[in-house]
């Protein structure tokens, strides 16, 4: 049988058509001949790591694994160390890159997994040099000379503009600028002006590193005064940083000297700053996730003043023009019934004060160079030669990962051209700044790692031992619910590209999944009999449809049914016996309604009496009993889903699913409500809480609102926890991960 070997495989992968070379930064790969060059010249390289970099370039920015790697330069009857001479060839493949393990720009160690290529990739066709007849060439040479004369005053005409519109092809070298651990992620991230420092903070405090040196300074500040670095001023010696005053407060932006001198406010309620280019203004964000407002103040705080008003969205990323007469920024909205955001790029003008959309999930598509599932993502860059830096998410099943991306724009602000992607690495872009010139940019990239973990209740039913990590994946588990014998929890989990769902018995190590399929799977829940679960399943990804279904499948085993199709859906829950009752909720932008529903026919109706109406309605979480009488329900009013600042009384609001009957209890704690579930025996509710100085805490909420604290954690994320039917464990969503500075330099 013919085995295609890696060459022929990187050029089938990639696309031949005459492909001859491939092309990163300033290397190019020779496939025909089997050479890696630089700037031209051939770059020593032996076989087997050229064999691993043409695998490498034929999929960028995937992970080829080490076992498919094995397969393909090792085959089964080669007997051989394979650990160590994979280390090896890649050890000599990144010494021909200049390359390194620690700080990588186009070969990176996926833990446990393998190897992705970073780099953007190019290939070059090679043009057809099919030999040309003498007749012919006499045919055309008095043609030519007629026209030579013309042509010769045309060029002199237009060397003067050539010899100073030069075009250069453009490398874009790629840098990491910190190396925090994951218990130590960094919080914030600015450039100076002239590229010479980066000002970053993270859970240790506020420094200053020195970019091309690598020397990092801590800045002396008051103490408590935990800032995050925002915003550099034009002059390099100043900048704006935001910072929290008490748990319950919202961010305000501070003015820092590095050159001595306390800090000074400039703006209670104030985050995302950017200083215009001439040093004169400020933009901001201003409000909460609900009702959000762009500002412009002058450089020192003074004559603050509305610039854009929200429809009840989300802005993030001000940034001026290179002239400081617009403003470009990211707005988002949330779709009722949906569990993403949609977002878009507009352009204000100060002089009409209109706002001009530029780039959204519709302009997108219209793009062959993005992909219509991709969305954009905070953070952005107005560089002085009018180019718009700003950051997409990637295509599933890296809908997770997000990457930076370039445009040009005209002088009104329009796009020009085809965007280019500048980045292929893992993890969310965030927080974006550049030098004046526009030749570096910085900015953080970050990742969230969720998992299931399980800890145990003791015999009072509030004492919690130290949470266990059940998922040992690298993807996004999610706890719902957990088998009627208390014995294993059921997630959905992204492991397969798109959601499905998994059950995982507490004393295993690895989930068996249970549904499947293309379509996404999401919040599988507990009928009340305990025979079957209900679960929401979304489009495939990147898909967009009309419908959302309702499917159930038996515990026991089979094909899934689809019982109720929607247009919107957000959750569901069921009750246990004696109660018969499941409900769902379906919301607009200013109301949530819920319906009780059959799980095995899916005939549902509405049950108006327990409907609310506040706009926007997807601030609400909610929870049904287990004996199904009442409705719990909390309002986050935070800007993220871990920003709850604007909670001075959080509360929870009990409804009668019998006669509507409500009542509200003001919950004793320290910081806002993220979300609510039972307790198994219907007594309390398990609430996460977080403040704003950085500690994370689960507490059961008794149904006057007293609390008890039963975990805190200062370096992971709580989401929310799901109590076994027997009252002895929880299922918890933790979430760790990491952030750290990177830089791109554009020559």
């Amino acid at each position: 049988m013919y085995t295609m070997g890696y060459q022929e495989e990187a050029m089938a992968v990639i696309g031949d058509n005459g492909t001859r070379t491939i092309q990163f930064g300033v290397f190019e790969i020779d496939l025909r001949a089997g050479e890696l060059r630089r700037n031209g010249s051939k770059v020593k390289l032996q076989e087997q790591p050229f064999q691993i970099l043409t695998v490498l370039v034929a999929r960028p920015g995937e992970v080829v694994t080490r076992e498919e790697l094995q397969k393909k330069l090792w085959p089964a009857d080669t007997f051989v160390d394979f650990d160590h001479s994979l280390n090896a060839a890649i050890r000599r493949l990144r010494d021909a890159l200049g390359d390194s393990a620690e700080n990588p720009r186009f070969v990176e160690t996926v833990a446990r997994r393998g190897y992705r290529f970073l780099s953007s990739v190019n290939r070059v066709t090679a043009v057809s040099t099919a030999p040309v007849s003498s007749s012919a060439v006499s045919a055309k040479r008095w043609r030519i000379i007629a026209v030579a004369g013309v042509l010769l005053v045309g060029i002199a005409a237009a060397w003067w503009v050539i010899s100073r519109w030069r075009v250069h092809p453009v490398e874009i070298r790629q840098r990491r600028l910190t190396a925090n651990p994951e218990e130590d992620p960094v919080t914030g991230a600015t450039m100076s002006p002239d590229g010479k420092y980066v000002a970053f903070s993270d859970n240790t405090g506020f420094y200053l590193r020195q970019i091309d040196s690598g020397e990092t300074h801590p800045l002396s500040l008051p103490k408590g005064f935990n800032a995050v670095p925002a915003a550099w001023y034009p002059d390099g010696t100043h900048l704006i940083a935001s910072w929290v005053e008490g748990p319950k407060s919202p961010p305000s932006l501070w003015q820092i000297s590095l050159i001595g001198g306390a800090p000074r406010k400039l703006i209670e309620d104030g985050k995302f700053p950017s200083v215009s280019a001439d040093g004169s203004q400020i933009a901001f964000v201003r409000g909460p996730a609900t009702d959000q407002e762009i500002w412009a103040m002058e450089a020192d705080g003074q004559k603050p003043r509305r610039l854009i008003a929200g429809d009840k969205c989300m802005f993030s990323s001000p940034v001026w023009s290179p002239e400081g007469q617009r403003i470009a920024y990211v707005t988002g909205n949330y779709a009722p019934g949906h569990w993403q955001m949609s977002a878009s790029i507009k352009v204000f003008s100060l002089a009409t004060g209109r706002a001009e959309t530029i780039l959204s999930a519709t302009s997108i598509r219209g793009k062959e160079t993005i992909l219509s599932s991709m969305s954009i993502r905070p953070g952005l860059v107005w560089t002085t030669d009018n180019r718009l830096i700003y950051a997409v998410s990637e295509p599933p099943p890296n809908q997770n990962d997000s990457n930076v991306w370039s445009v040009g724009l005209d002088r009104s602000g329009h796009i020009t051209g085809t965007p280019s992607r500048l980045t292929v690495t893992s993890g969310d872009v965030a927080g974006m700044s550049a030098t004046e010139d526009g030749k570096r940019i910085a900015y953080t990239k970050h990742s969230l790692q969720p998992d299931v973990y399980v800890a145990e209740l003791n015999s009072r039913g509030k004492g919690l031992s130290t949470p266990r990590r059940l998922t040992l994946d690298e993807r996004n588990d999610y706890p719902f619910a957990w088998t009627p014998d208390s014995k294993a929890v059921l997630f959905a989990s992204d492991r397969d590209g798109s959601y499905h769902l998994f059950k995982q018995s507490i004393d295993q190590s690895v989930p068996e999944r249970f549904v499947g399929g293309e379509e996404q799977a999401m919040s599988p829940r507990l009928t009340p009999d305990q025979s079957a679960v209900v679960y929401v399943e979304w489009p495939k990804l990147g898909e967009t449809s009309a419908t959302i279904g309702l499917m159930r499948v038996s515990l026991a085993g089979g094909p899934p049914q689809n019982i109720l199709r929607l247009s919107e859906m957000g959750n569901v829950q069921c009750a246990r016996l004696p109660s018969t009752l499941c409900i769902y909720d379906v919301r607009t932008e200013s109301q949530m309604s819920f319906f009780r529903f059959d799980p095995a026919t899916g005939a549902s109706e509405e049950i108006p009496q327990v409907r609310i109406q506040d706009h926007p309605s997807y601030v609400y979480n909610w929870t049904l009993s287990p004996d199904g009488r009442t409705l719990a329900t909390a309002k986050r009013e935070g800007s993220t889903m871990w920003d709850y600042s604007a909670q001075d009384s959080p509360s929870i609001t009990f409804l009668s699913i019998a006669d509507g009957s409500r009542h509200t209890v003001i919950v004793q704690t320290w910081a806002g409500i993220s979300s609510i579930d039972w307790a198994a025996d219907g007594r309390s509710l398990w609430a996460p809480v977080y403040t704003n100085t950085g500690t994370w805490a689960l507490l059961n909420i008794d149904l006057q609102g007293r609390t008890t604290t039963v975990l805190e954690d200062t370096k992971m994320m709580i989401g929310w926890a799901i109590p076994a039917p027997d009252g002895k464990h929880l299922a918890l969503w933790k979430a760790g991960g990491s952030s750290n500075v990177w830089m791109l330099e554009r020559f």
